[in-house]
């Protein structure tokens, strides 16, 4: 009996201890999830940066690749690259034998047709001065001579037209450079075989202006309207830190790229061809004074692969709003999307909040 009695008690215990051990669980996390609370902000509305920090590329202030006009081989090359050259000096000579041929054949027709010409004009006026006698020469002659005197000159100057075409064409074997720059690159050699190219093709020559160079920034669309374009812009290149230029925005496109950004362009002057075409570079653009824009804490924003958003509280509940971001400091992010100053948003967001969740 003693131990019958023994086996019960150990029985109840075990069951006892293994419901009072389950009961606590469920209650702490009840309460817990109860109890779990966000931390809430407002978006605030502040003056912008007085400047907005953006890449910036310098590239050459002008830039041609130069292409043959016509077939021919290449006969001499007078520069390579590196060579600094001057407006209108002489680059490369072509030769093309059968263009000399050409211009021999069209000569050879211009004197046949200009001969046939004379010929015309002097029966013309042989048979106007006959035709002063009345009755020697009947008018439907004369009108006759005068129009073959029309048609064989007209032809004579086609013909004459021809010789200066071919005359031209012969002109092209000679490539010479259109503004004053350095040869960045030379793809050819004497002997080759080069005809008129497209712009895919590779080029014999390319030619850059490097005296003056054009530094580009892509200014962000949500930036546009609020760049001072009359203001210097200060920048420095990665090549040359801790050296600081100032210049001026010489230009701007007035029309989004296919990026959704303006370019604006810099002239800066290279009189020692310190900098070179492809230097990159942060740009200080400067920005209207009292433009304003919505700040939020850096920790605000929820970023995926697919979208980036802020959770907005509205009526007690979650609405998770799409967002693009603009400038960043240390602590805040200018934002935009549907949003507005004094909007309330949860500070340290998680992805388990859910459209319409209560918070």
């Amino acid at each position: 009996m003693k131990t019958k009695f023994l086996i019960s008690g150990a029985v109840v215990c075990f069951f006892a201890a293994c419901s009072g051990n389950q009961k606590p669980v469920d209650l702490t996390e009840t309460k817990t999830a109860a109890t779990k609370k966000y931390e809430i902000s407002t978006i605030t509305e502040k003056a912008l940066s007085s400047y907005a920090r953006l890449p910036g590329v310098l590239n050459p202030f002008n830039e041609v690749n130069l292409f043959p006009k016509v077939n021919g081989f290449v006969k001499e090359i007078y520069v390579d690259r590196g060579s600094q050259v001057k407006k209108g000096q002489l680059l490369i000579t072509l030769e093309a034998p059968e263009m000399e041929s050409q211009l021999q054949a069209a000569n050879s027709r211009y004197l046949q047709a200009q001969e046939t010409a004379n010929a015309s004009k002097e029966k013309y006026n042989r048979l106007k001065q006959a035709a002063a006698e009345p009755g020697s020469v009947s008018p439907l002659d004369l009108d006759n001579a005068l129009s073959r005197m029309k048609s064989d000159v007209a032809i004579a100057n086609s013909e004459k037209s021809n010789v200066d075409a071919v005359r031209t064409m012969q002109g092209y074997l000679k490539i010479y450079a259109p503004f004053d720059g350095m040869i960045t690159q030379r793809n050819v050699s004497p002997g080759a075989l080069v005809a008129p190219g497209k712009a895919t093709d590779q080029p014999m020559l390319v030619l850059q202006d490097i005296n003056k160079l054009r530094l580009e920034v892509a200014i962000p669309e949500n930036y546009v309207d609020k760049v001072d374009l009359k203001q210097p812009v200060t920048f420095t290149l990665n090549a040359l830190p801790g050296v600081e230029r100032t210049a001026k925005i010489s230009r701007s496109a007035n029309a989004l790229g296919n990026m959704r950004s303006e370019a604006i362009e810099i002239d800066v002057l290279n009189k020692d061809g310190q900098l070179k075409p492809g230097m990159y570079g942060e740009v200080k653009i400067p920005m209207l004074s009292g433009a304003k824009s919505l700040l939020v804490p850096n920790t605000a924003i929820v970023r995926s692969t697919e979208r980036k958003y802020i959770v907005a509280v509205r009526d007690g509940k979650a609405t998770l709003v799409d967002i693009k971001e603009g400038l960043v400091n240390n602590n805040y992010t200018e934002v935009f999307g549907d949003l507005k100053a004094q909007d309330q948003i949860v500070v340290k967001p998680t992805d388990e909040i859910k459209e319409g969740d209560k918070i």
